[in-house]
């Protein structure tokens, strides 16, 4: 500790000072002559005498340089030169009582000719002198040529100086260091109060695993590169509670995250994502693209092989997996868990007990590499670039009223690659502006075809555009009549904090054709609520991560029907996204959210029927 240190040091400097107190005041009084000697070479070239003599400004500023060192200890700083008689006469000084510019002053003049001849500094004691004890010499040398003497005399009455102002420091530090003792022993245990608050908010309590709190810190300084993702749900849980109590399934899950625990490596990290749902980040190397798939196999079967006694009862449980196997092809973390969150309920409709790294229906095929911008190009050559549609229904009526148009990239070999795939490699190119046009005609062409309402995605960087947005506005002419089918999904996570007035103004454009507005995936980011104040948005599509925890999450519950309130003093239509059982769309419809979308009502299609 710093203070524990300077009372020690205190203690030791006394005692130093008692014993060897020359060599402290020399070695101090070395240091001035050496940044003397070096300020007056800085200035002077060759003959002192002549330089200061003809230079009245110059003489005055080296002895103000030497006054900035006199003090009570050092007292007498001044340098003399050696005239041709051997006189020794002021050349510059630093006394408060100067002498003349070369007045004669007496000396020893064999210890001072020893200085000029060897050329070295001398220590010369002179107890008989009052007032004075010890003169430190030092010779100015220029052009190896010795042209003056620099001369620092030291008070005798020193020691007793440094004692008496060090003396008192002895009990200023052991008070200063008992008392910062006593506020350090304070500060470890706030410390350890603060660790022990900050564990315990980022720490699902029933479970022991990390809750959302720590993933939302995660997903700020995570590299995704590093990691998979894997999505795991219990099966039927709702039956447990049903059947045994809540009781019953808090002991379930907690037993459940300590088999997740027994089964991943240090490295890895558990998070209950919420409900019986828990989200797993598991490290990855080069060579182990397949981890994450075979501690997924792993738990699953350690899941099933498990039985759980509670009270009386036997329960056996399953577990369904969902895995990105490449989260880092995603534009965001959260896009790549949204994926991995996919592959979990395709685990779970095709029979539970499952481990899906990938799709097995026509949407997402078993290979997941990305496509490079020639490969994009080809398939836009050879009209490979089609879009799937996925059915939104109107909660009240349960009847199908529009259709959402998702991109894919069709394979020769007929398999199907989605956007998170090829995307990237195209975005501000010429390329993504040929996608975007062949994507707006292709669901023109299904509109006039169908007769039916279609959104697509577009994003807020498309609308800023400058060619991309032309190309909008050229396919909205080209079909005027078919525009006021057409619904623009404006993803919310990419709005800026101030709506830029381009924005404002060509969605204004837009809208000046019959075309929709509509903000994707609201409350998912930073929910710009800034933004109704002034951009033209008739729809709201609410999170699909609220939505499918609606019911099973009071907190995602809270934050949707808070949405879909603001949306209706807007005047704004509601869509819930994600819709992924009877429960949830039941939830849907209580919170009167008017629209809604989800494998549970319709899955992605080829075509619309």
């Amino acid at each position: 500790m710093a203070i524990a240190y300077l009372f020690l040091q205190t203690i030791n400097t006394q005692t130093l000072l008692n014993t060897n107190v020359e060599t402290i005041i020399i070695d101090e009084a070395k240091t001035f002559a050496k940044n003397i000697e070096h300020n007056l070479k800085k200035h002077i070239k060759k003959d002192p005498y002549i330089e200061l003599k003809n230079n009245k400004f110059l003489k005055e500023h080296l002895e103000s340089s030497l006054e900035v060192i006199r003090n009570d200890t050092f007292k007498y700083i001044f340098v003399l030169y050696r005239d041709k008689h051997g006189n020794y006469r002021f050349l510059l000084d630093g006394s408060k009582e100067k002498a003349f510019f070369n007045q004669r002053l007496n000396v020893d003049k064999k210890l001072w000719n020893q200085v000029y001849s060897s050329k070295k500094p001398l220590i010369v004691k002179q107890k008989k002198l009052d007032g004075l004890w010890i003169t430190y010499l030092y010779p100015l040398v220029i052009d190896n040529k010795t042209e003056a003497v620099i001369a620092i005399d030291f008070s005798k009455e020193l020691p007793q100086n440094i004692y008496n102002a060090i003396s008192p420091l002895n009990n200023i530090f052991l008070y200063i260091f008992i008392a910062i003792s006593f506020l350090i022993l304070i500060l470890l245990y706030q410390t350890f109060l603060s660790m022990k608050n900050k564990k315990e908010s980022i720490t699902d309590p029933l479970t022991q695993a990390f809750n959302r709190n720590y993933m939302r810190d995660l997903l700020q300084k995570i590299n995704i590169h590093d990691y998979q993702i894997m999505m795991c749900d219990i099966d039927h849980f709702k039956q447990i509670n049903d059947n045994y109590g809540h009781k019953a399934g808090d002991f379930v899950l907690a037993k459940v995250a300590e088999i997740l625990k027994t089964q991943i490596r240090a490295e890895d990290i558990l998070i209950r994502f919420g409900g019986e749902e828990f989200l797993l980040f598991i490290k990855r190397k080069k060579s182990q693209e397949s981890m994450a798939y075979i501690i997924a196999q792993r738990i699953r079967q350690k899941i099933e092989e498990s039985s759980f006694k509670y009270e009386d009862k036997e329960i056996r449980l399953t577990l369904s997996i969902g895995i990105s196997c490449q989260p880092e092809h995603f534009k965001t973390i959260s896009e790549a868990i949204k994926y991995a969150d996919e592959m979990l309920y395709i685990a779970k409709r095709e029979g539970r007990n499952k481990v899906v790294s990938t799709a097995k229906s026509n949407i997402i095929e078993d290979q997941i590499s990305k496509k490079s911008i020639n490969d994009v190009k080809a398939a836009l050559e050879e009209d490979r670039i089609i879009c799937y549609f996925q059915a939104i229904y109107n909660v009240k009526t349960k009847k199908c009223i529009k259709y959402e148009a998702l991109v894919r990239l069709k394979e020769p070999n007929g398999t199907i690659t989605p956007p998170a795939l090829f995307l990237e490699s195209i975005m501000y190119t010429n390329v993504y502006n040929d996608l975007t046009k062949t994507v707006l005609e292709n669901v023109f062409d299904h509109i006039k075809e169908k007769k039916v309402v279609i959104s697509v995605n577009l994003n807020f960087s498309d609308i800023l555009d400058t060619t991309i947005y032309t190309l909008i506005l050229n396919e909205l002419k080209e079909h005027k009549k078919l525009a006021p089918w057409l619904i623009i999904e404006l993803l919310e996570y990419e709005i800026l904090s101030e709506t830029s007035t381009l924005i404002q103004e060509r969605l204004k454009m837009i809208k000046s054709f019959g075309v929709k507005i509509a903000i994707d995936d609201f409350g998912s980011g930073y929910s710009n609520y800034t933004m109704f104040k002034s951009l033209p948005i008739d729809i709201l599509k609410i999170d699909g991560s609220l939505i499918k925890d609606l019911d099973i999450s009071k907190t995602s519950h809270i934050i949707a029907d808070s949405i879909v309130l603001l949306a209706k003093e807007l005047g704004i239509k509601t869509v819930a996204e994600f819709v992924h059982s009877k429960a949830v769309l039941d939830e849907v419809e209580r919170l009167e959210i008017d629209e809604a979308q989800g494998f549970y009502l319709a899955k992605p299609q080829a075509d619309i029927d």
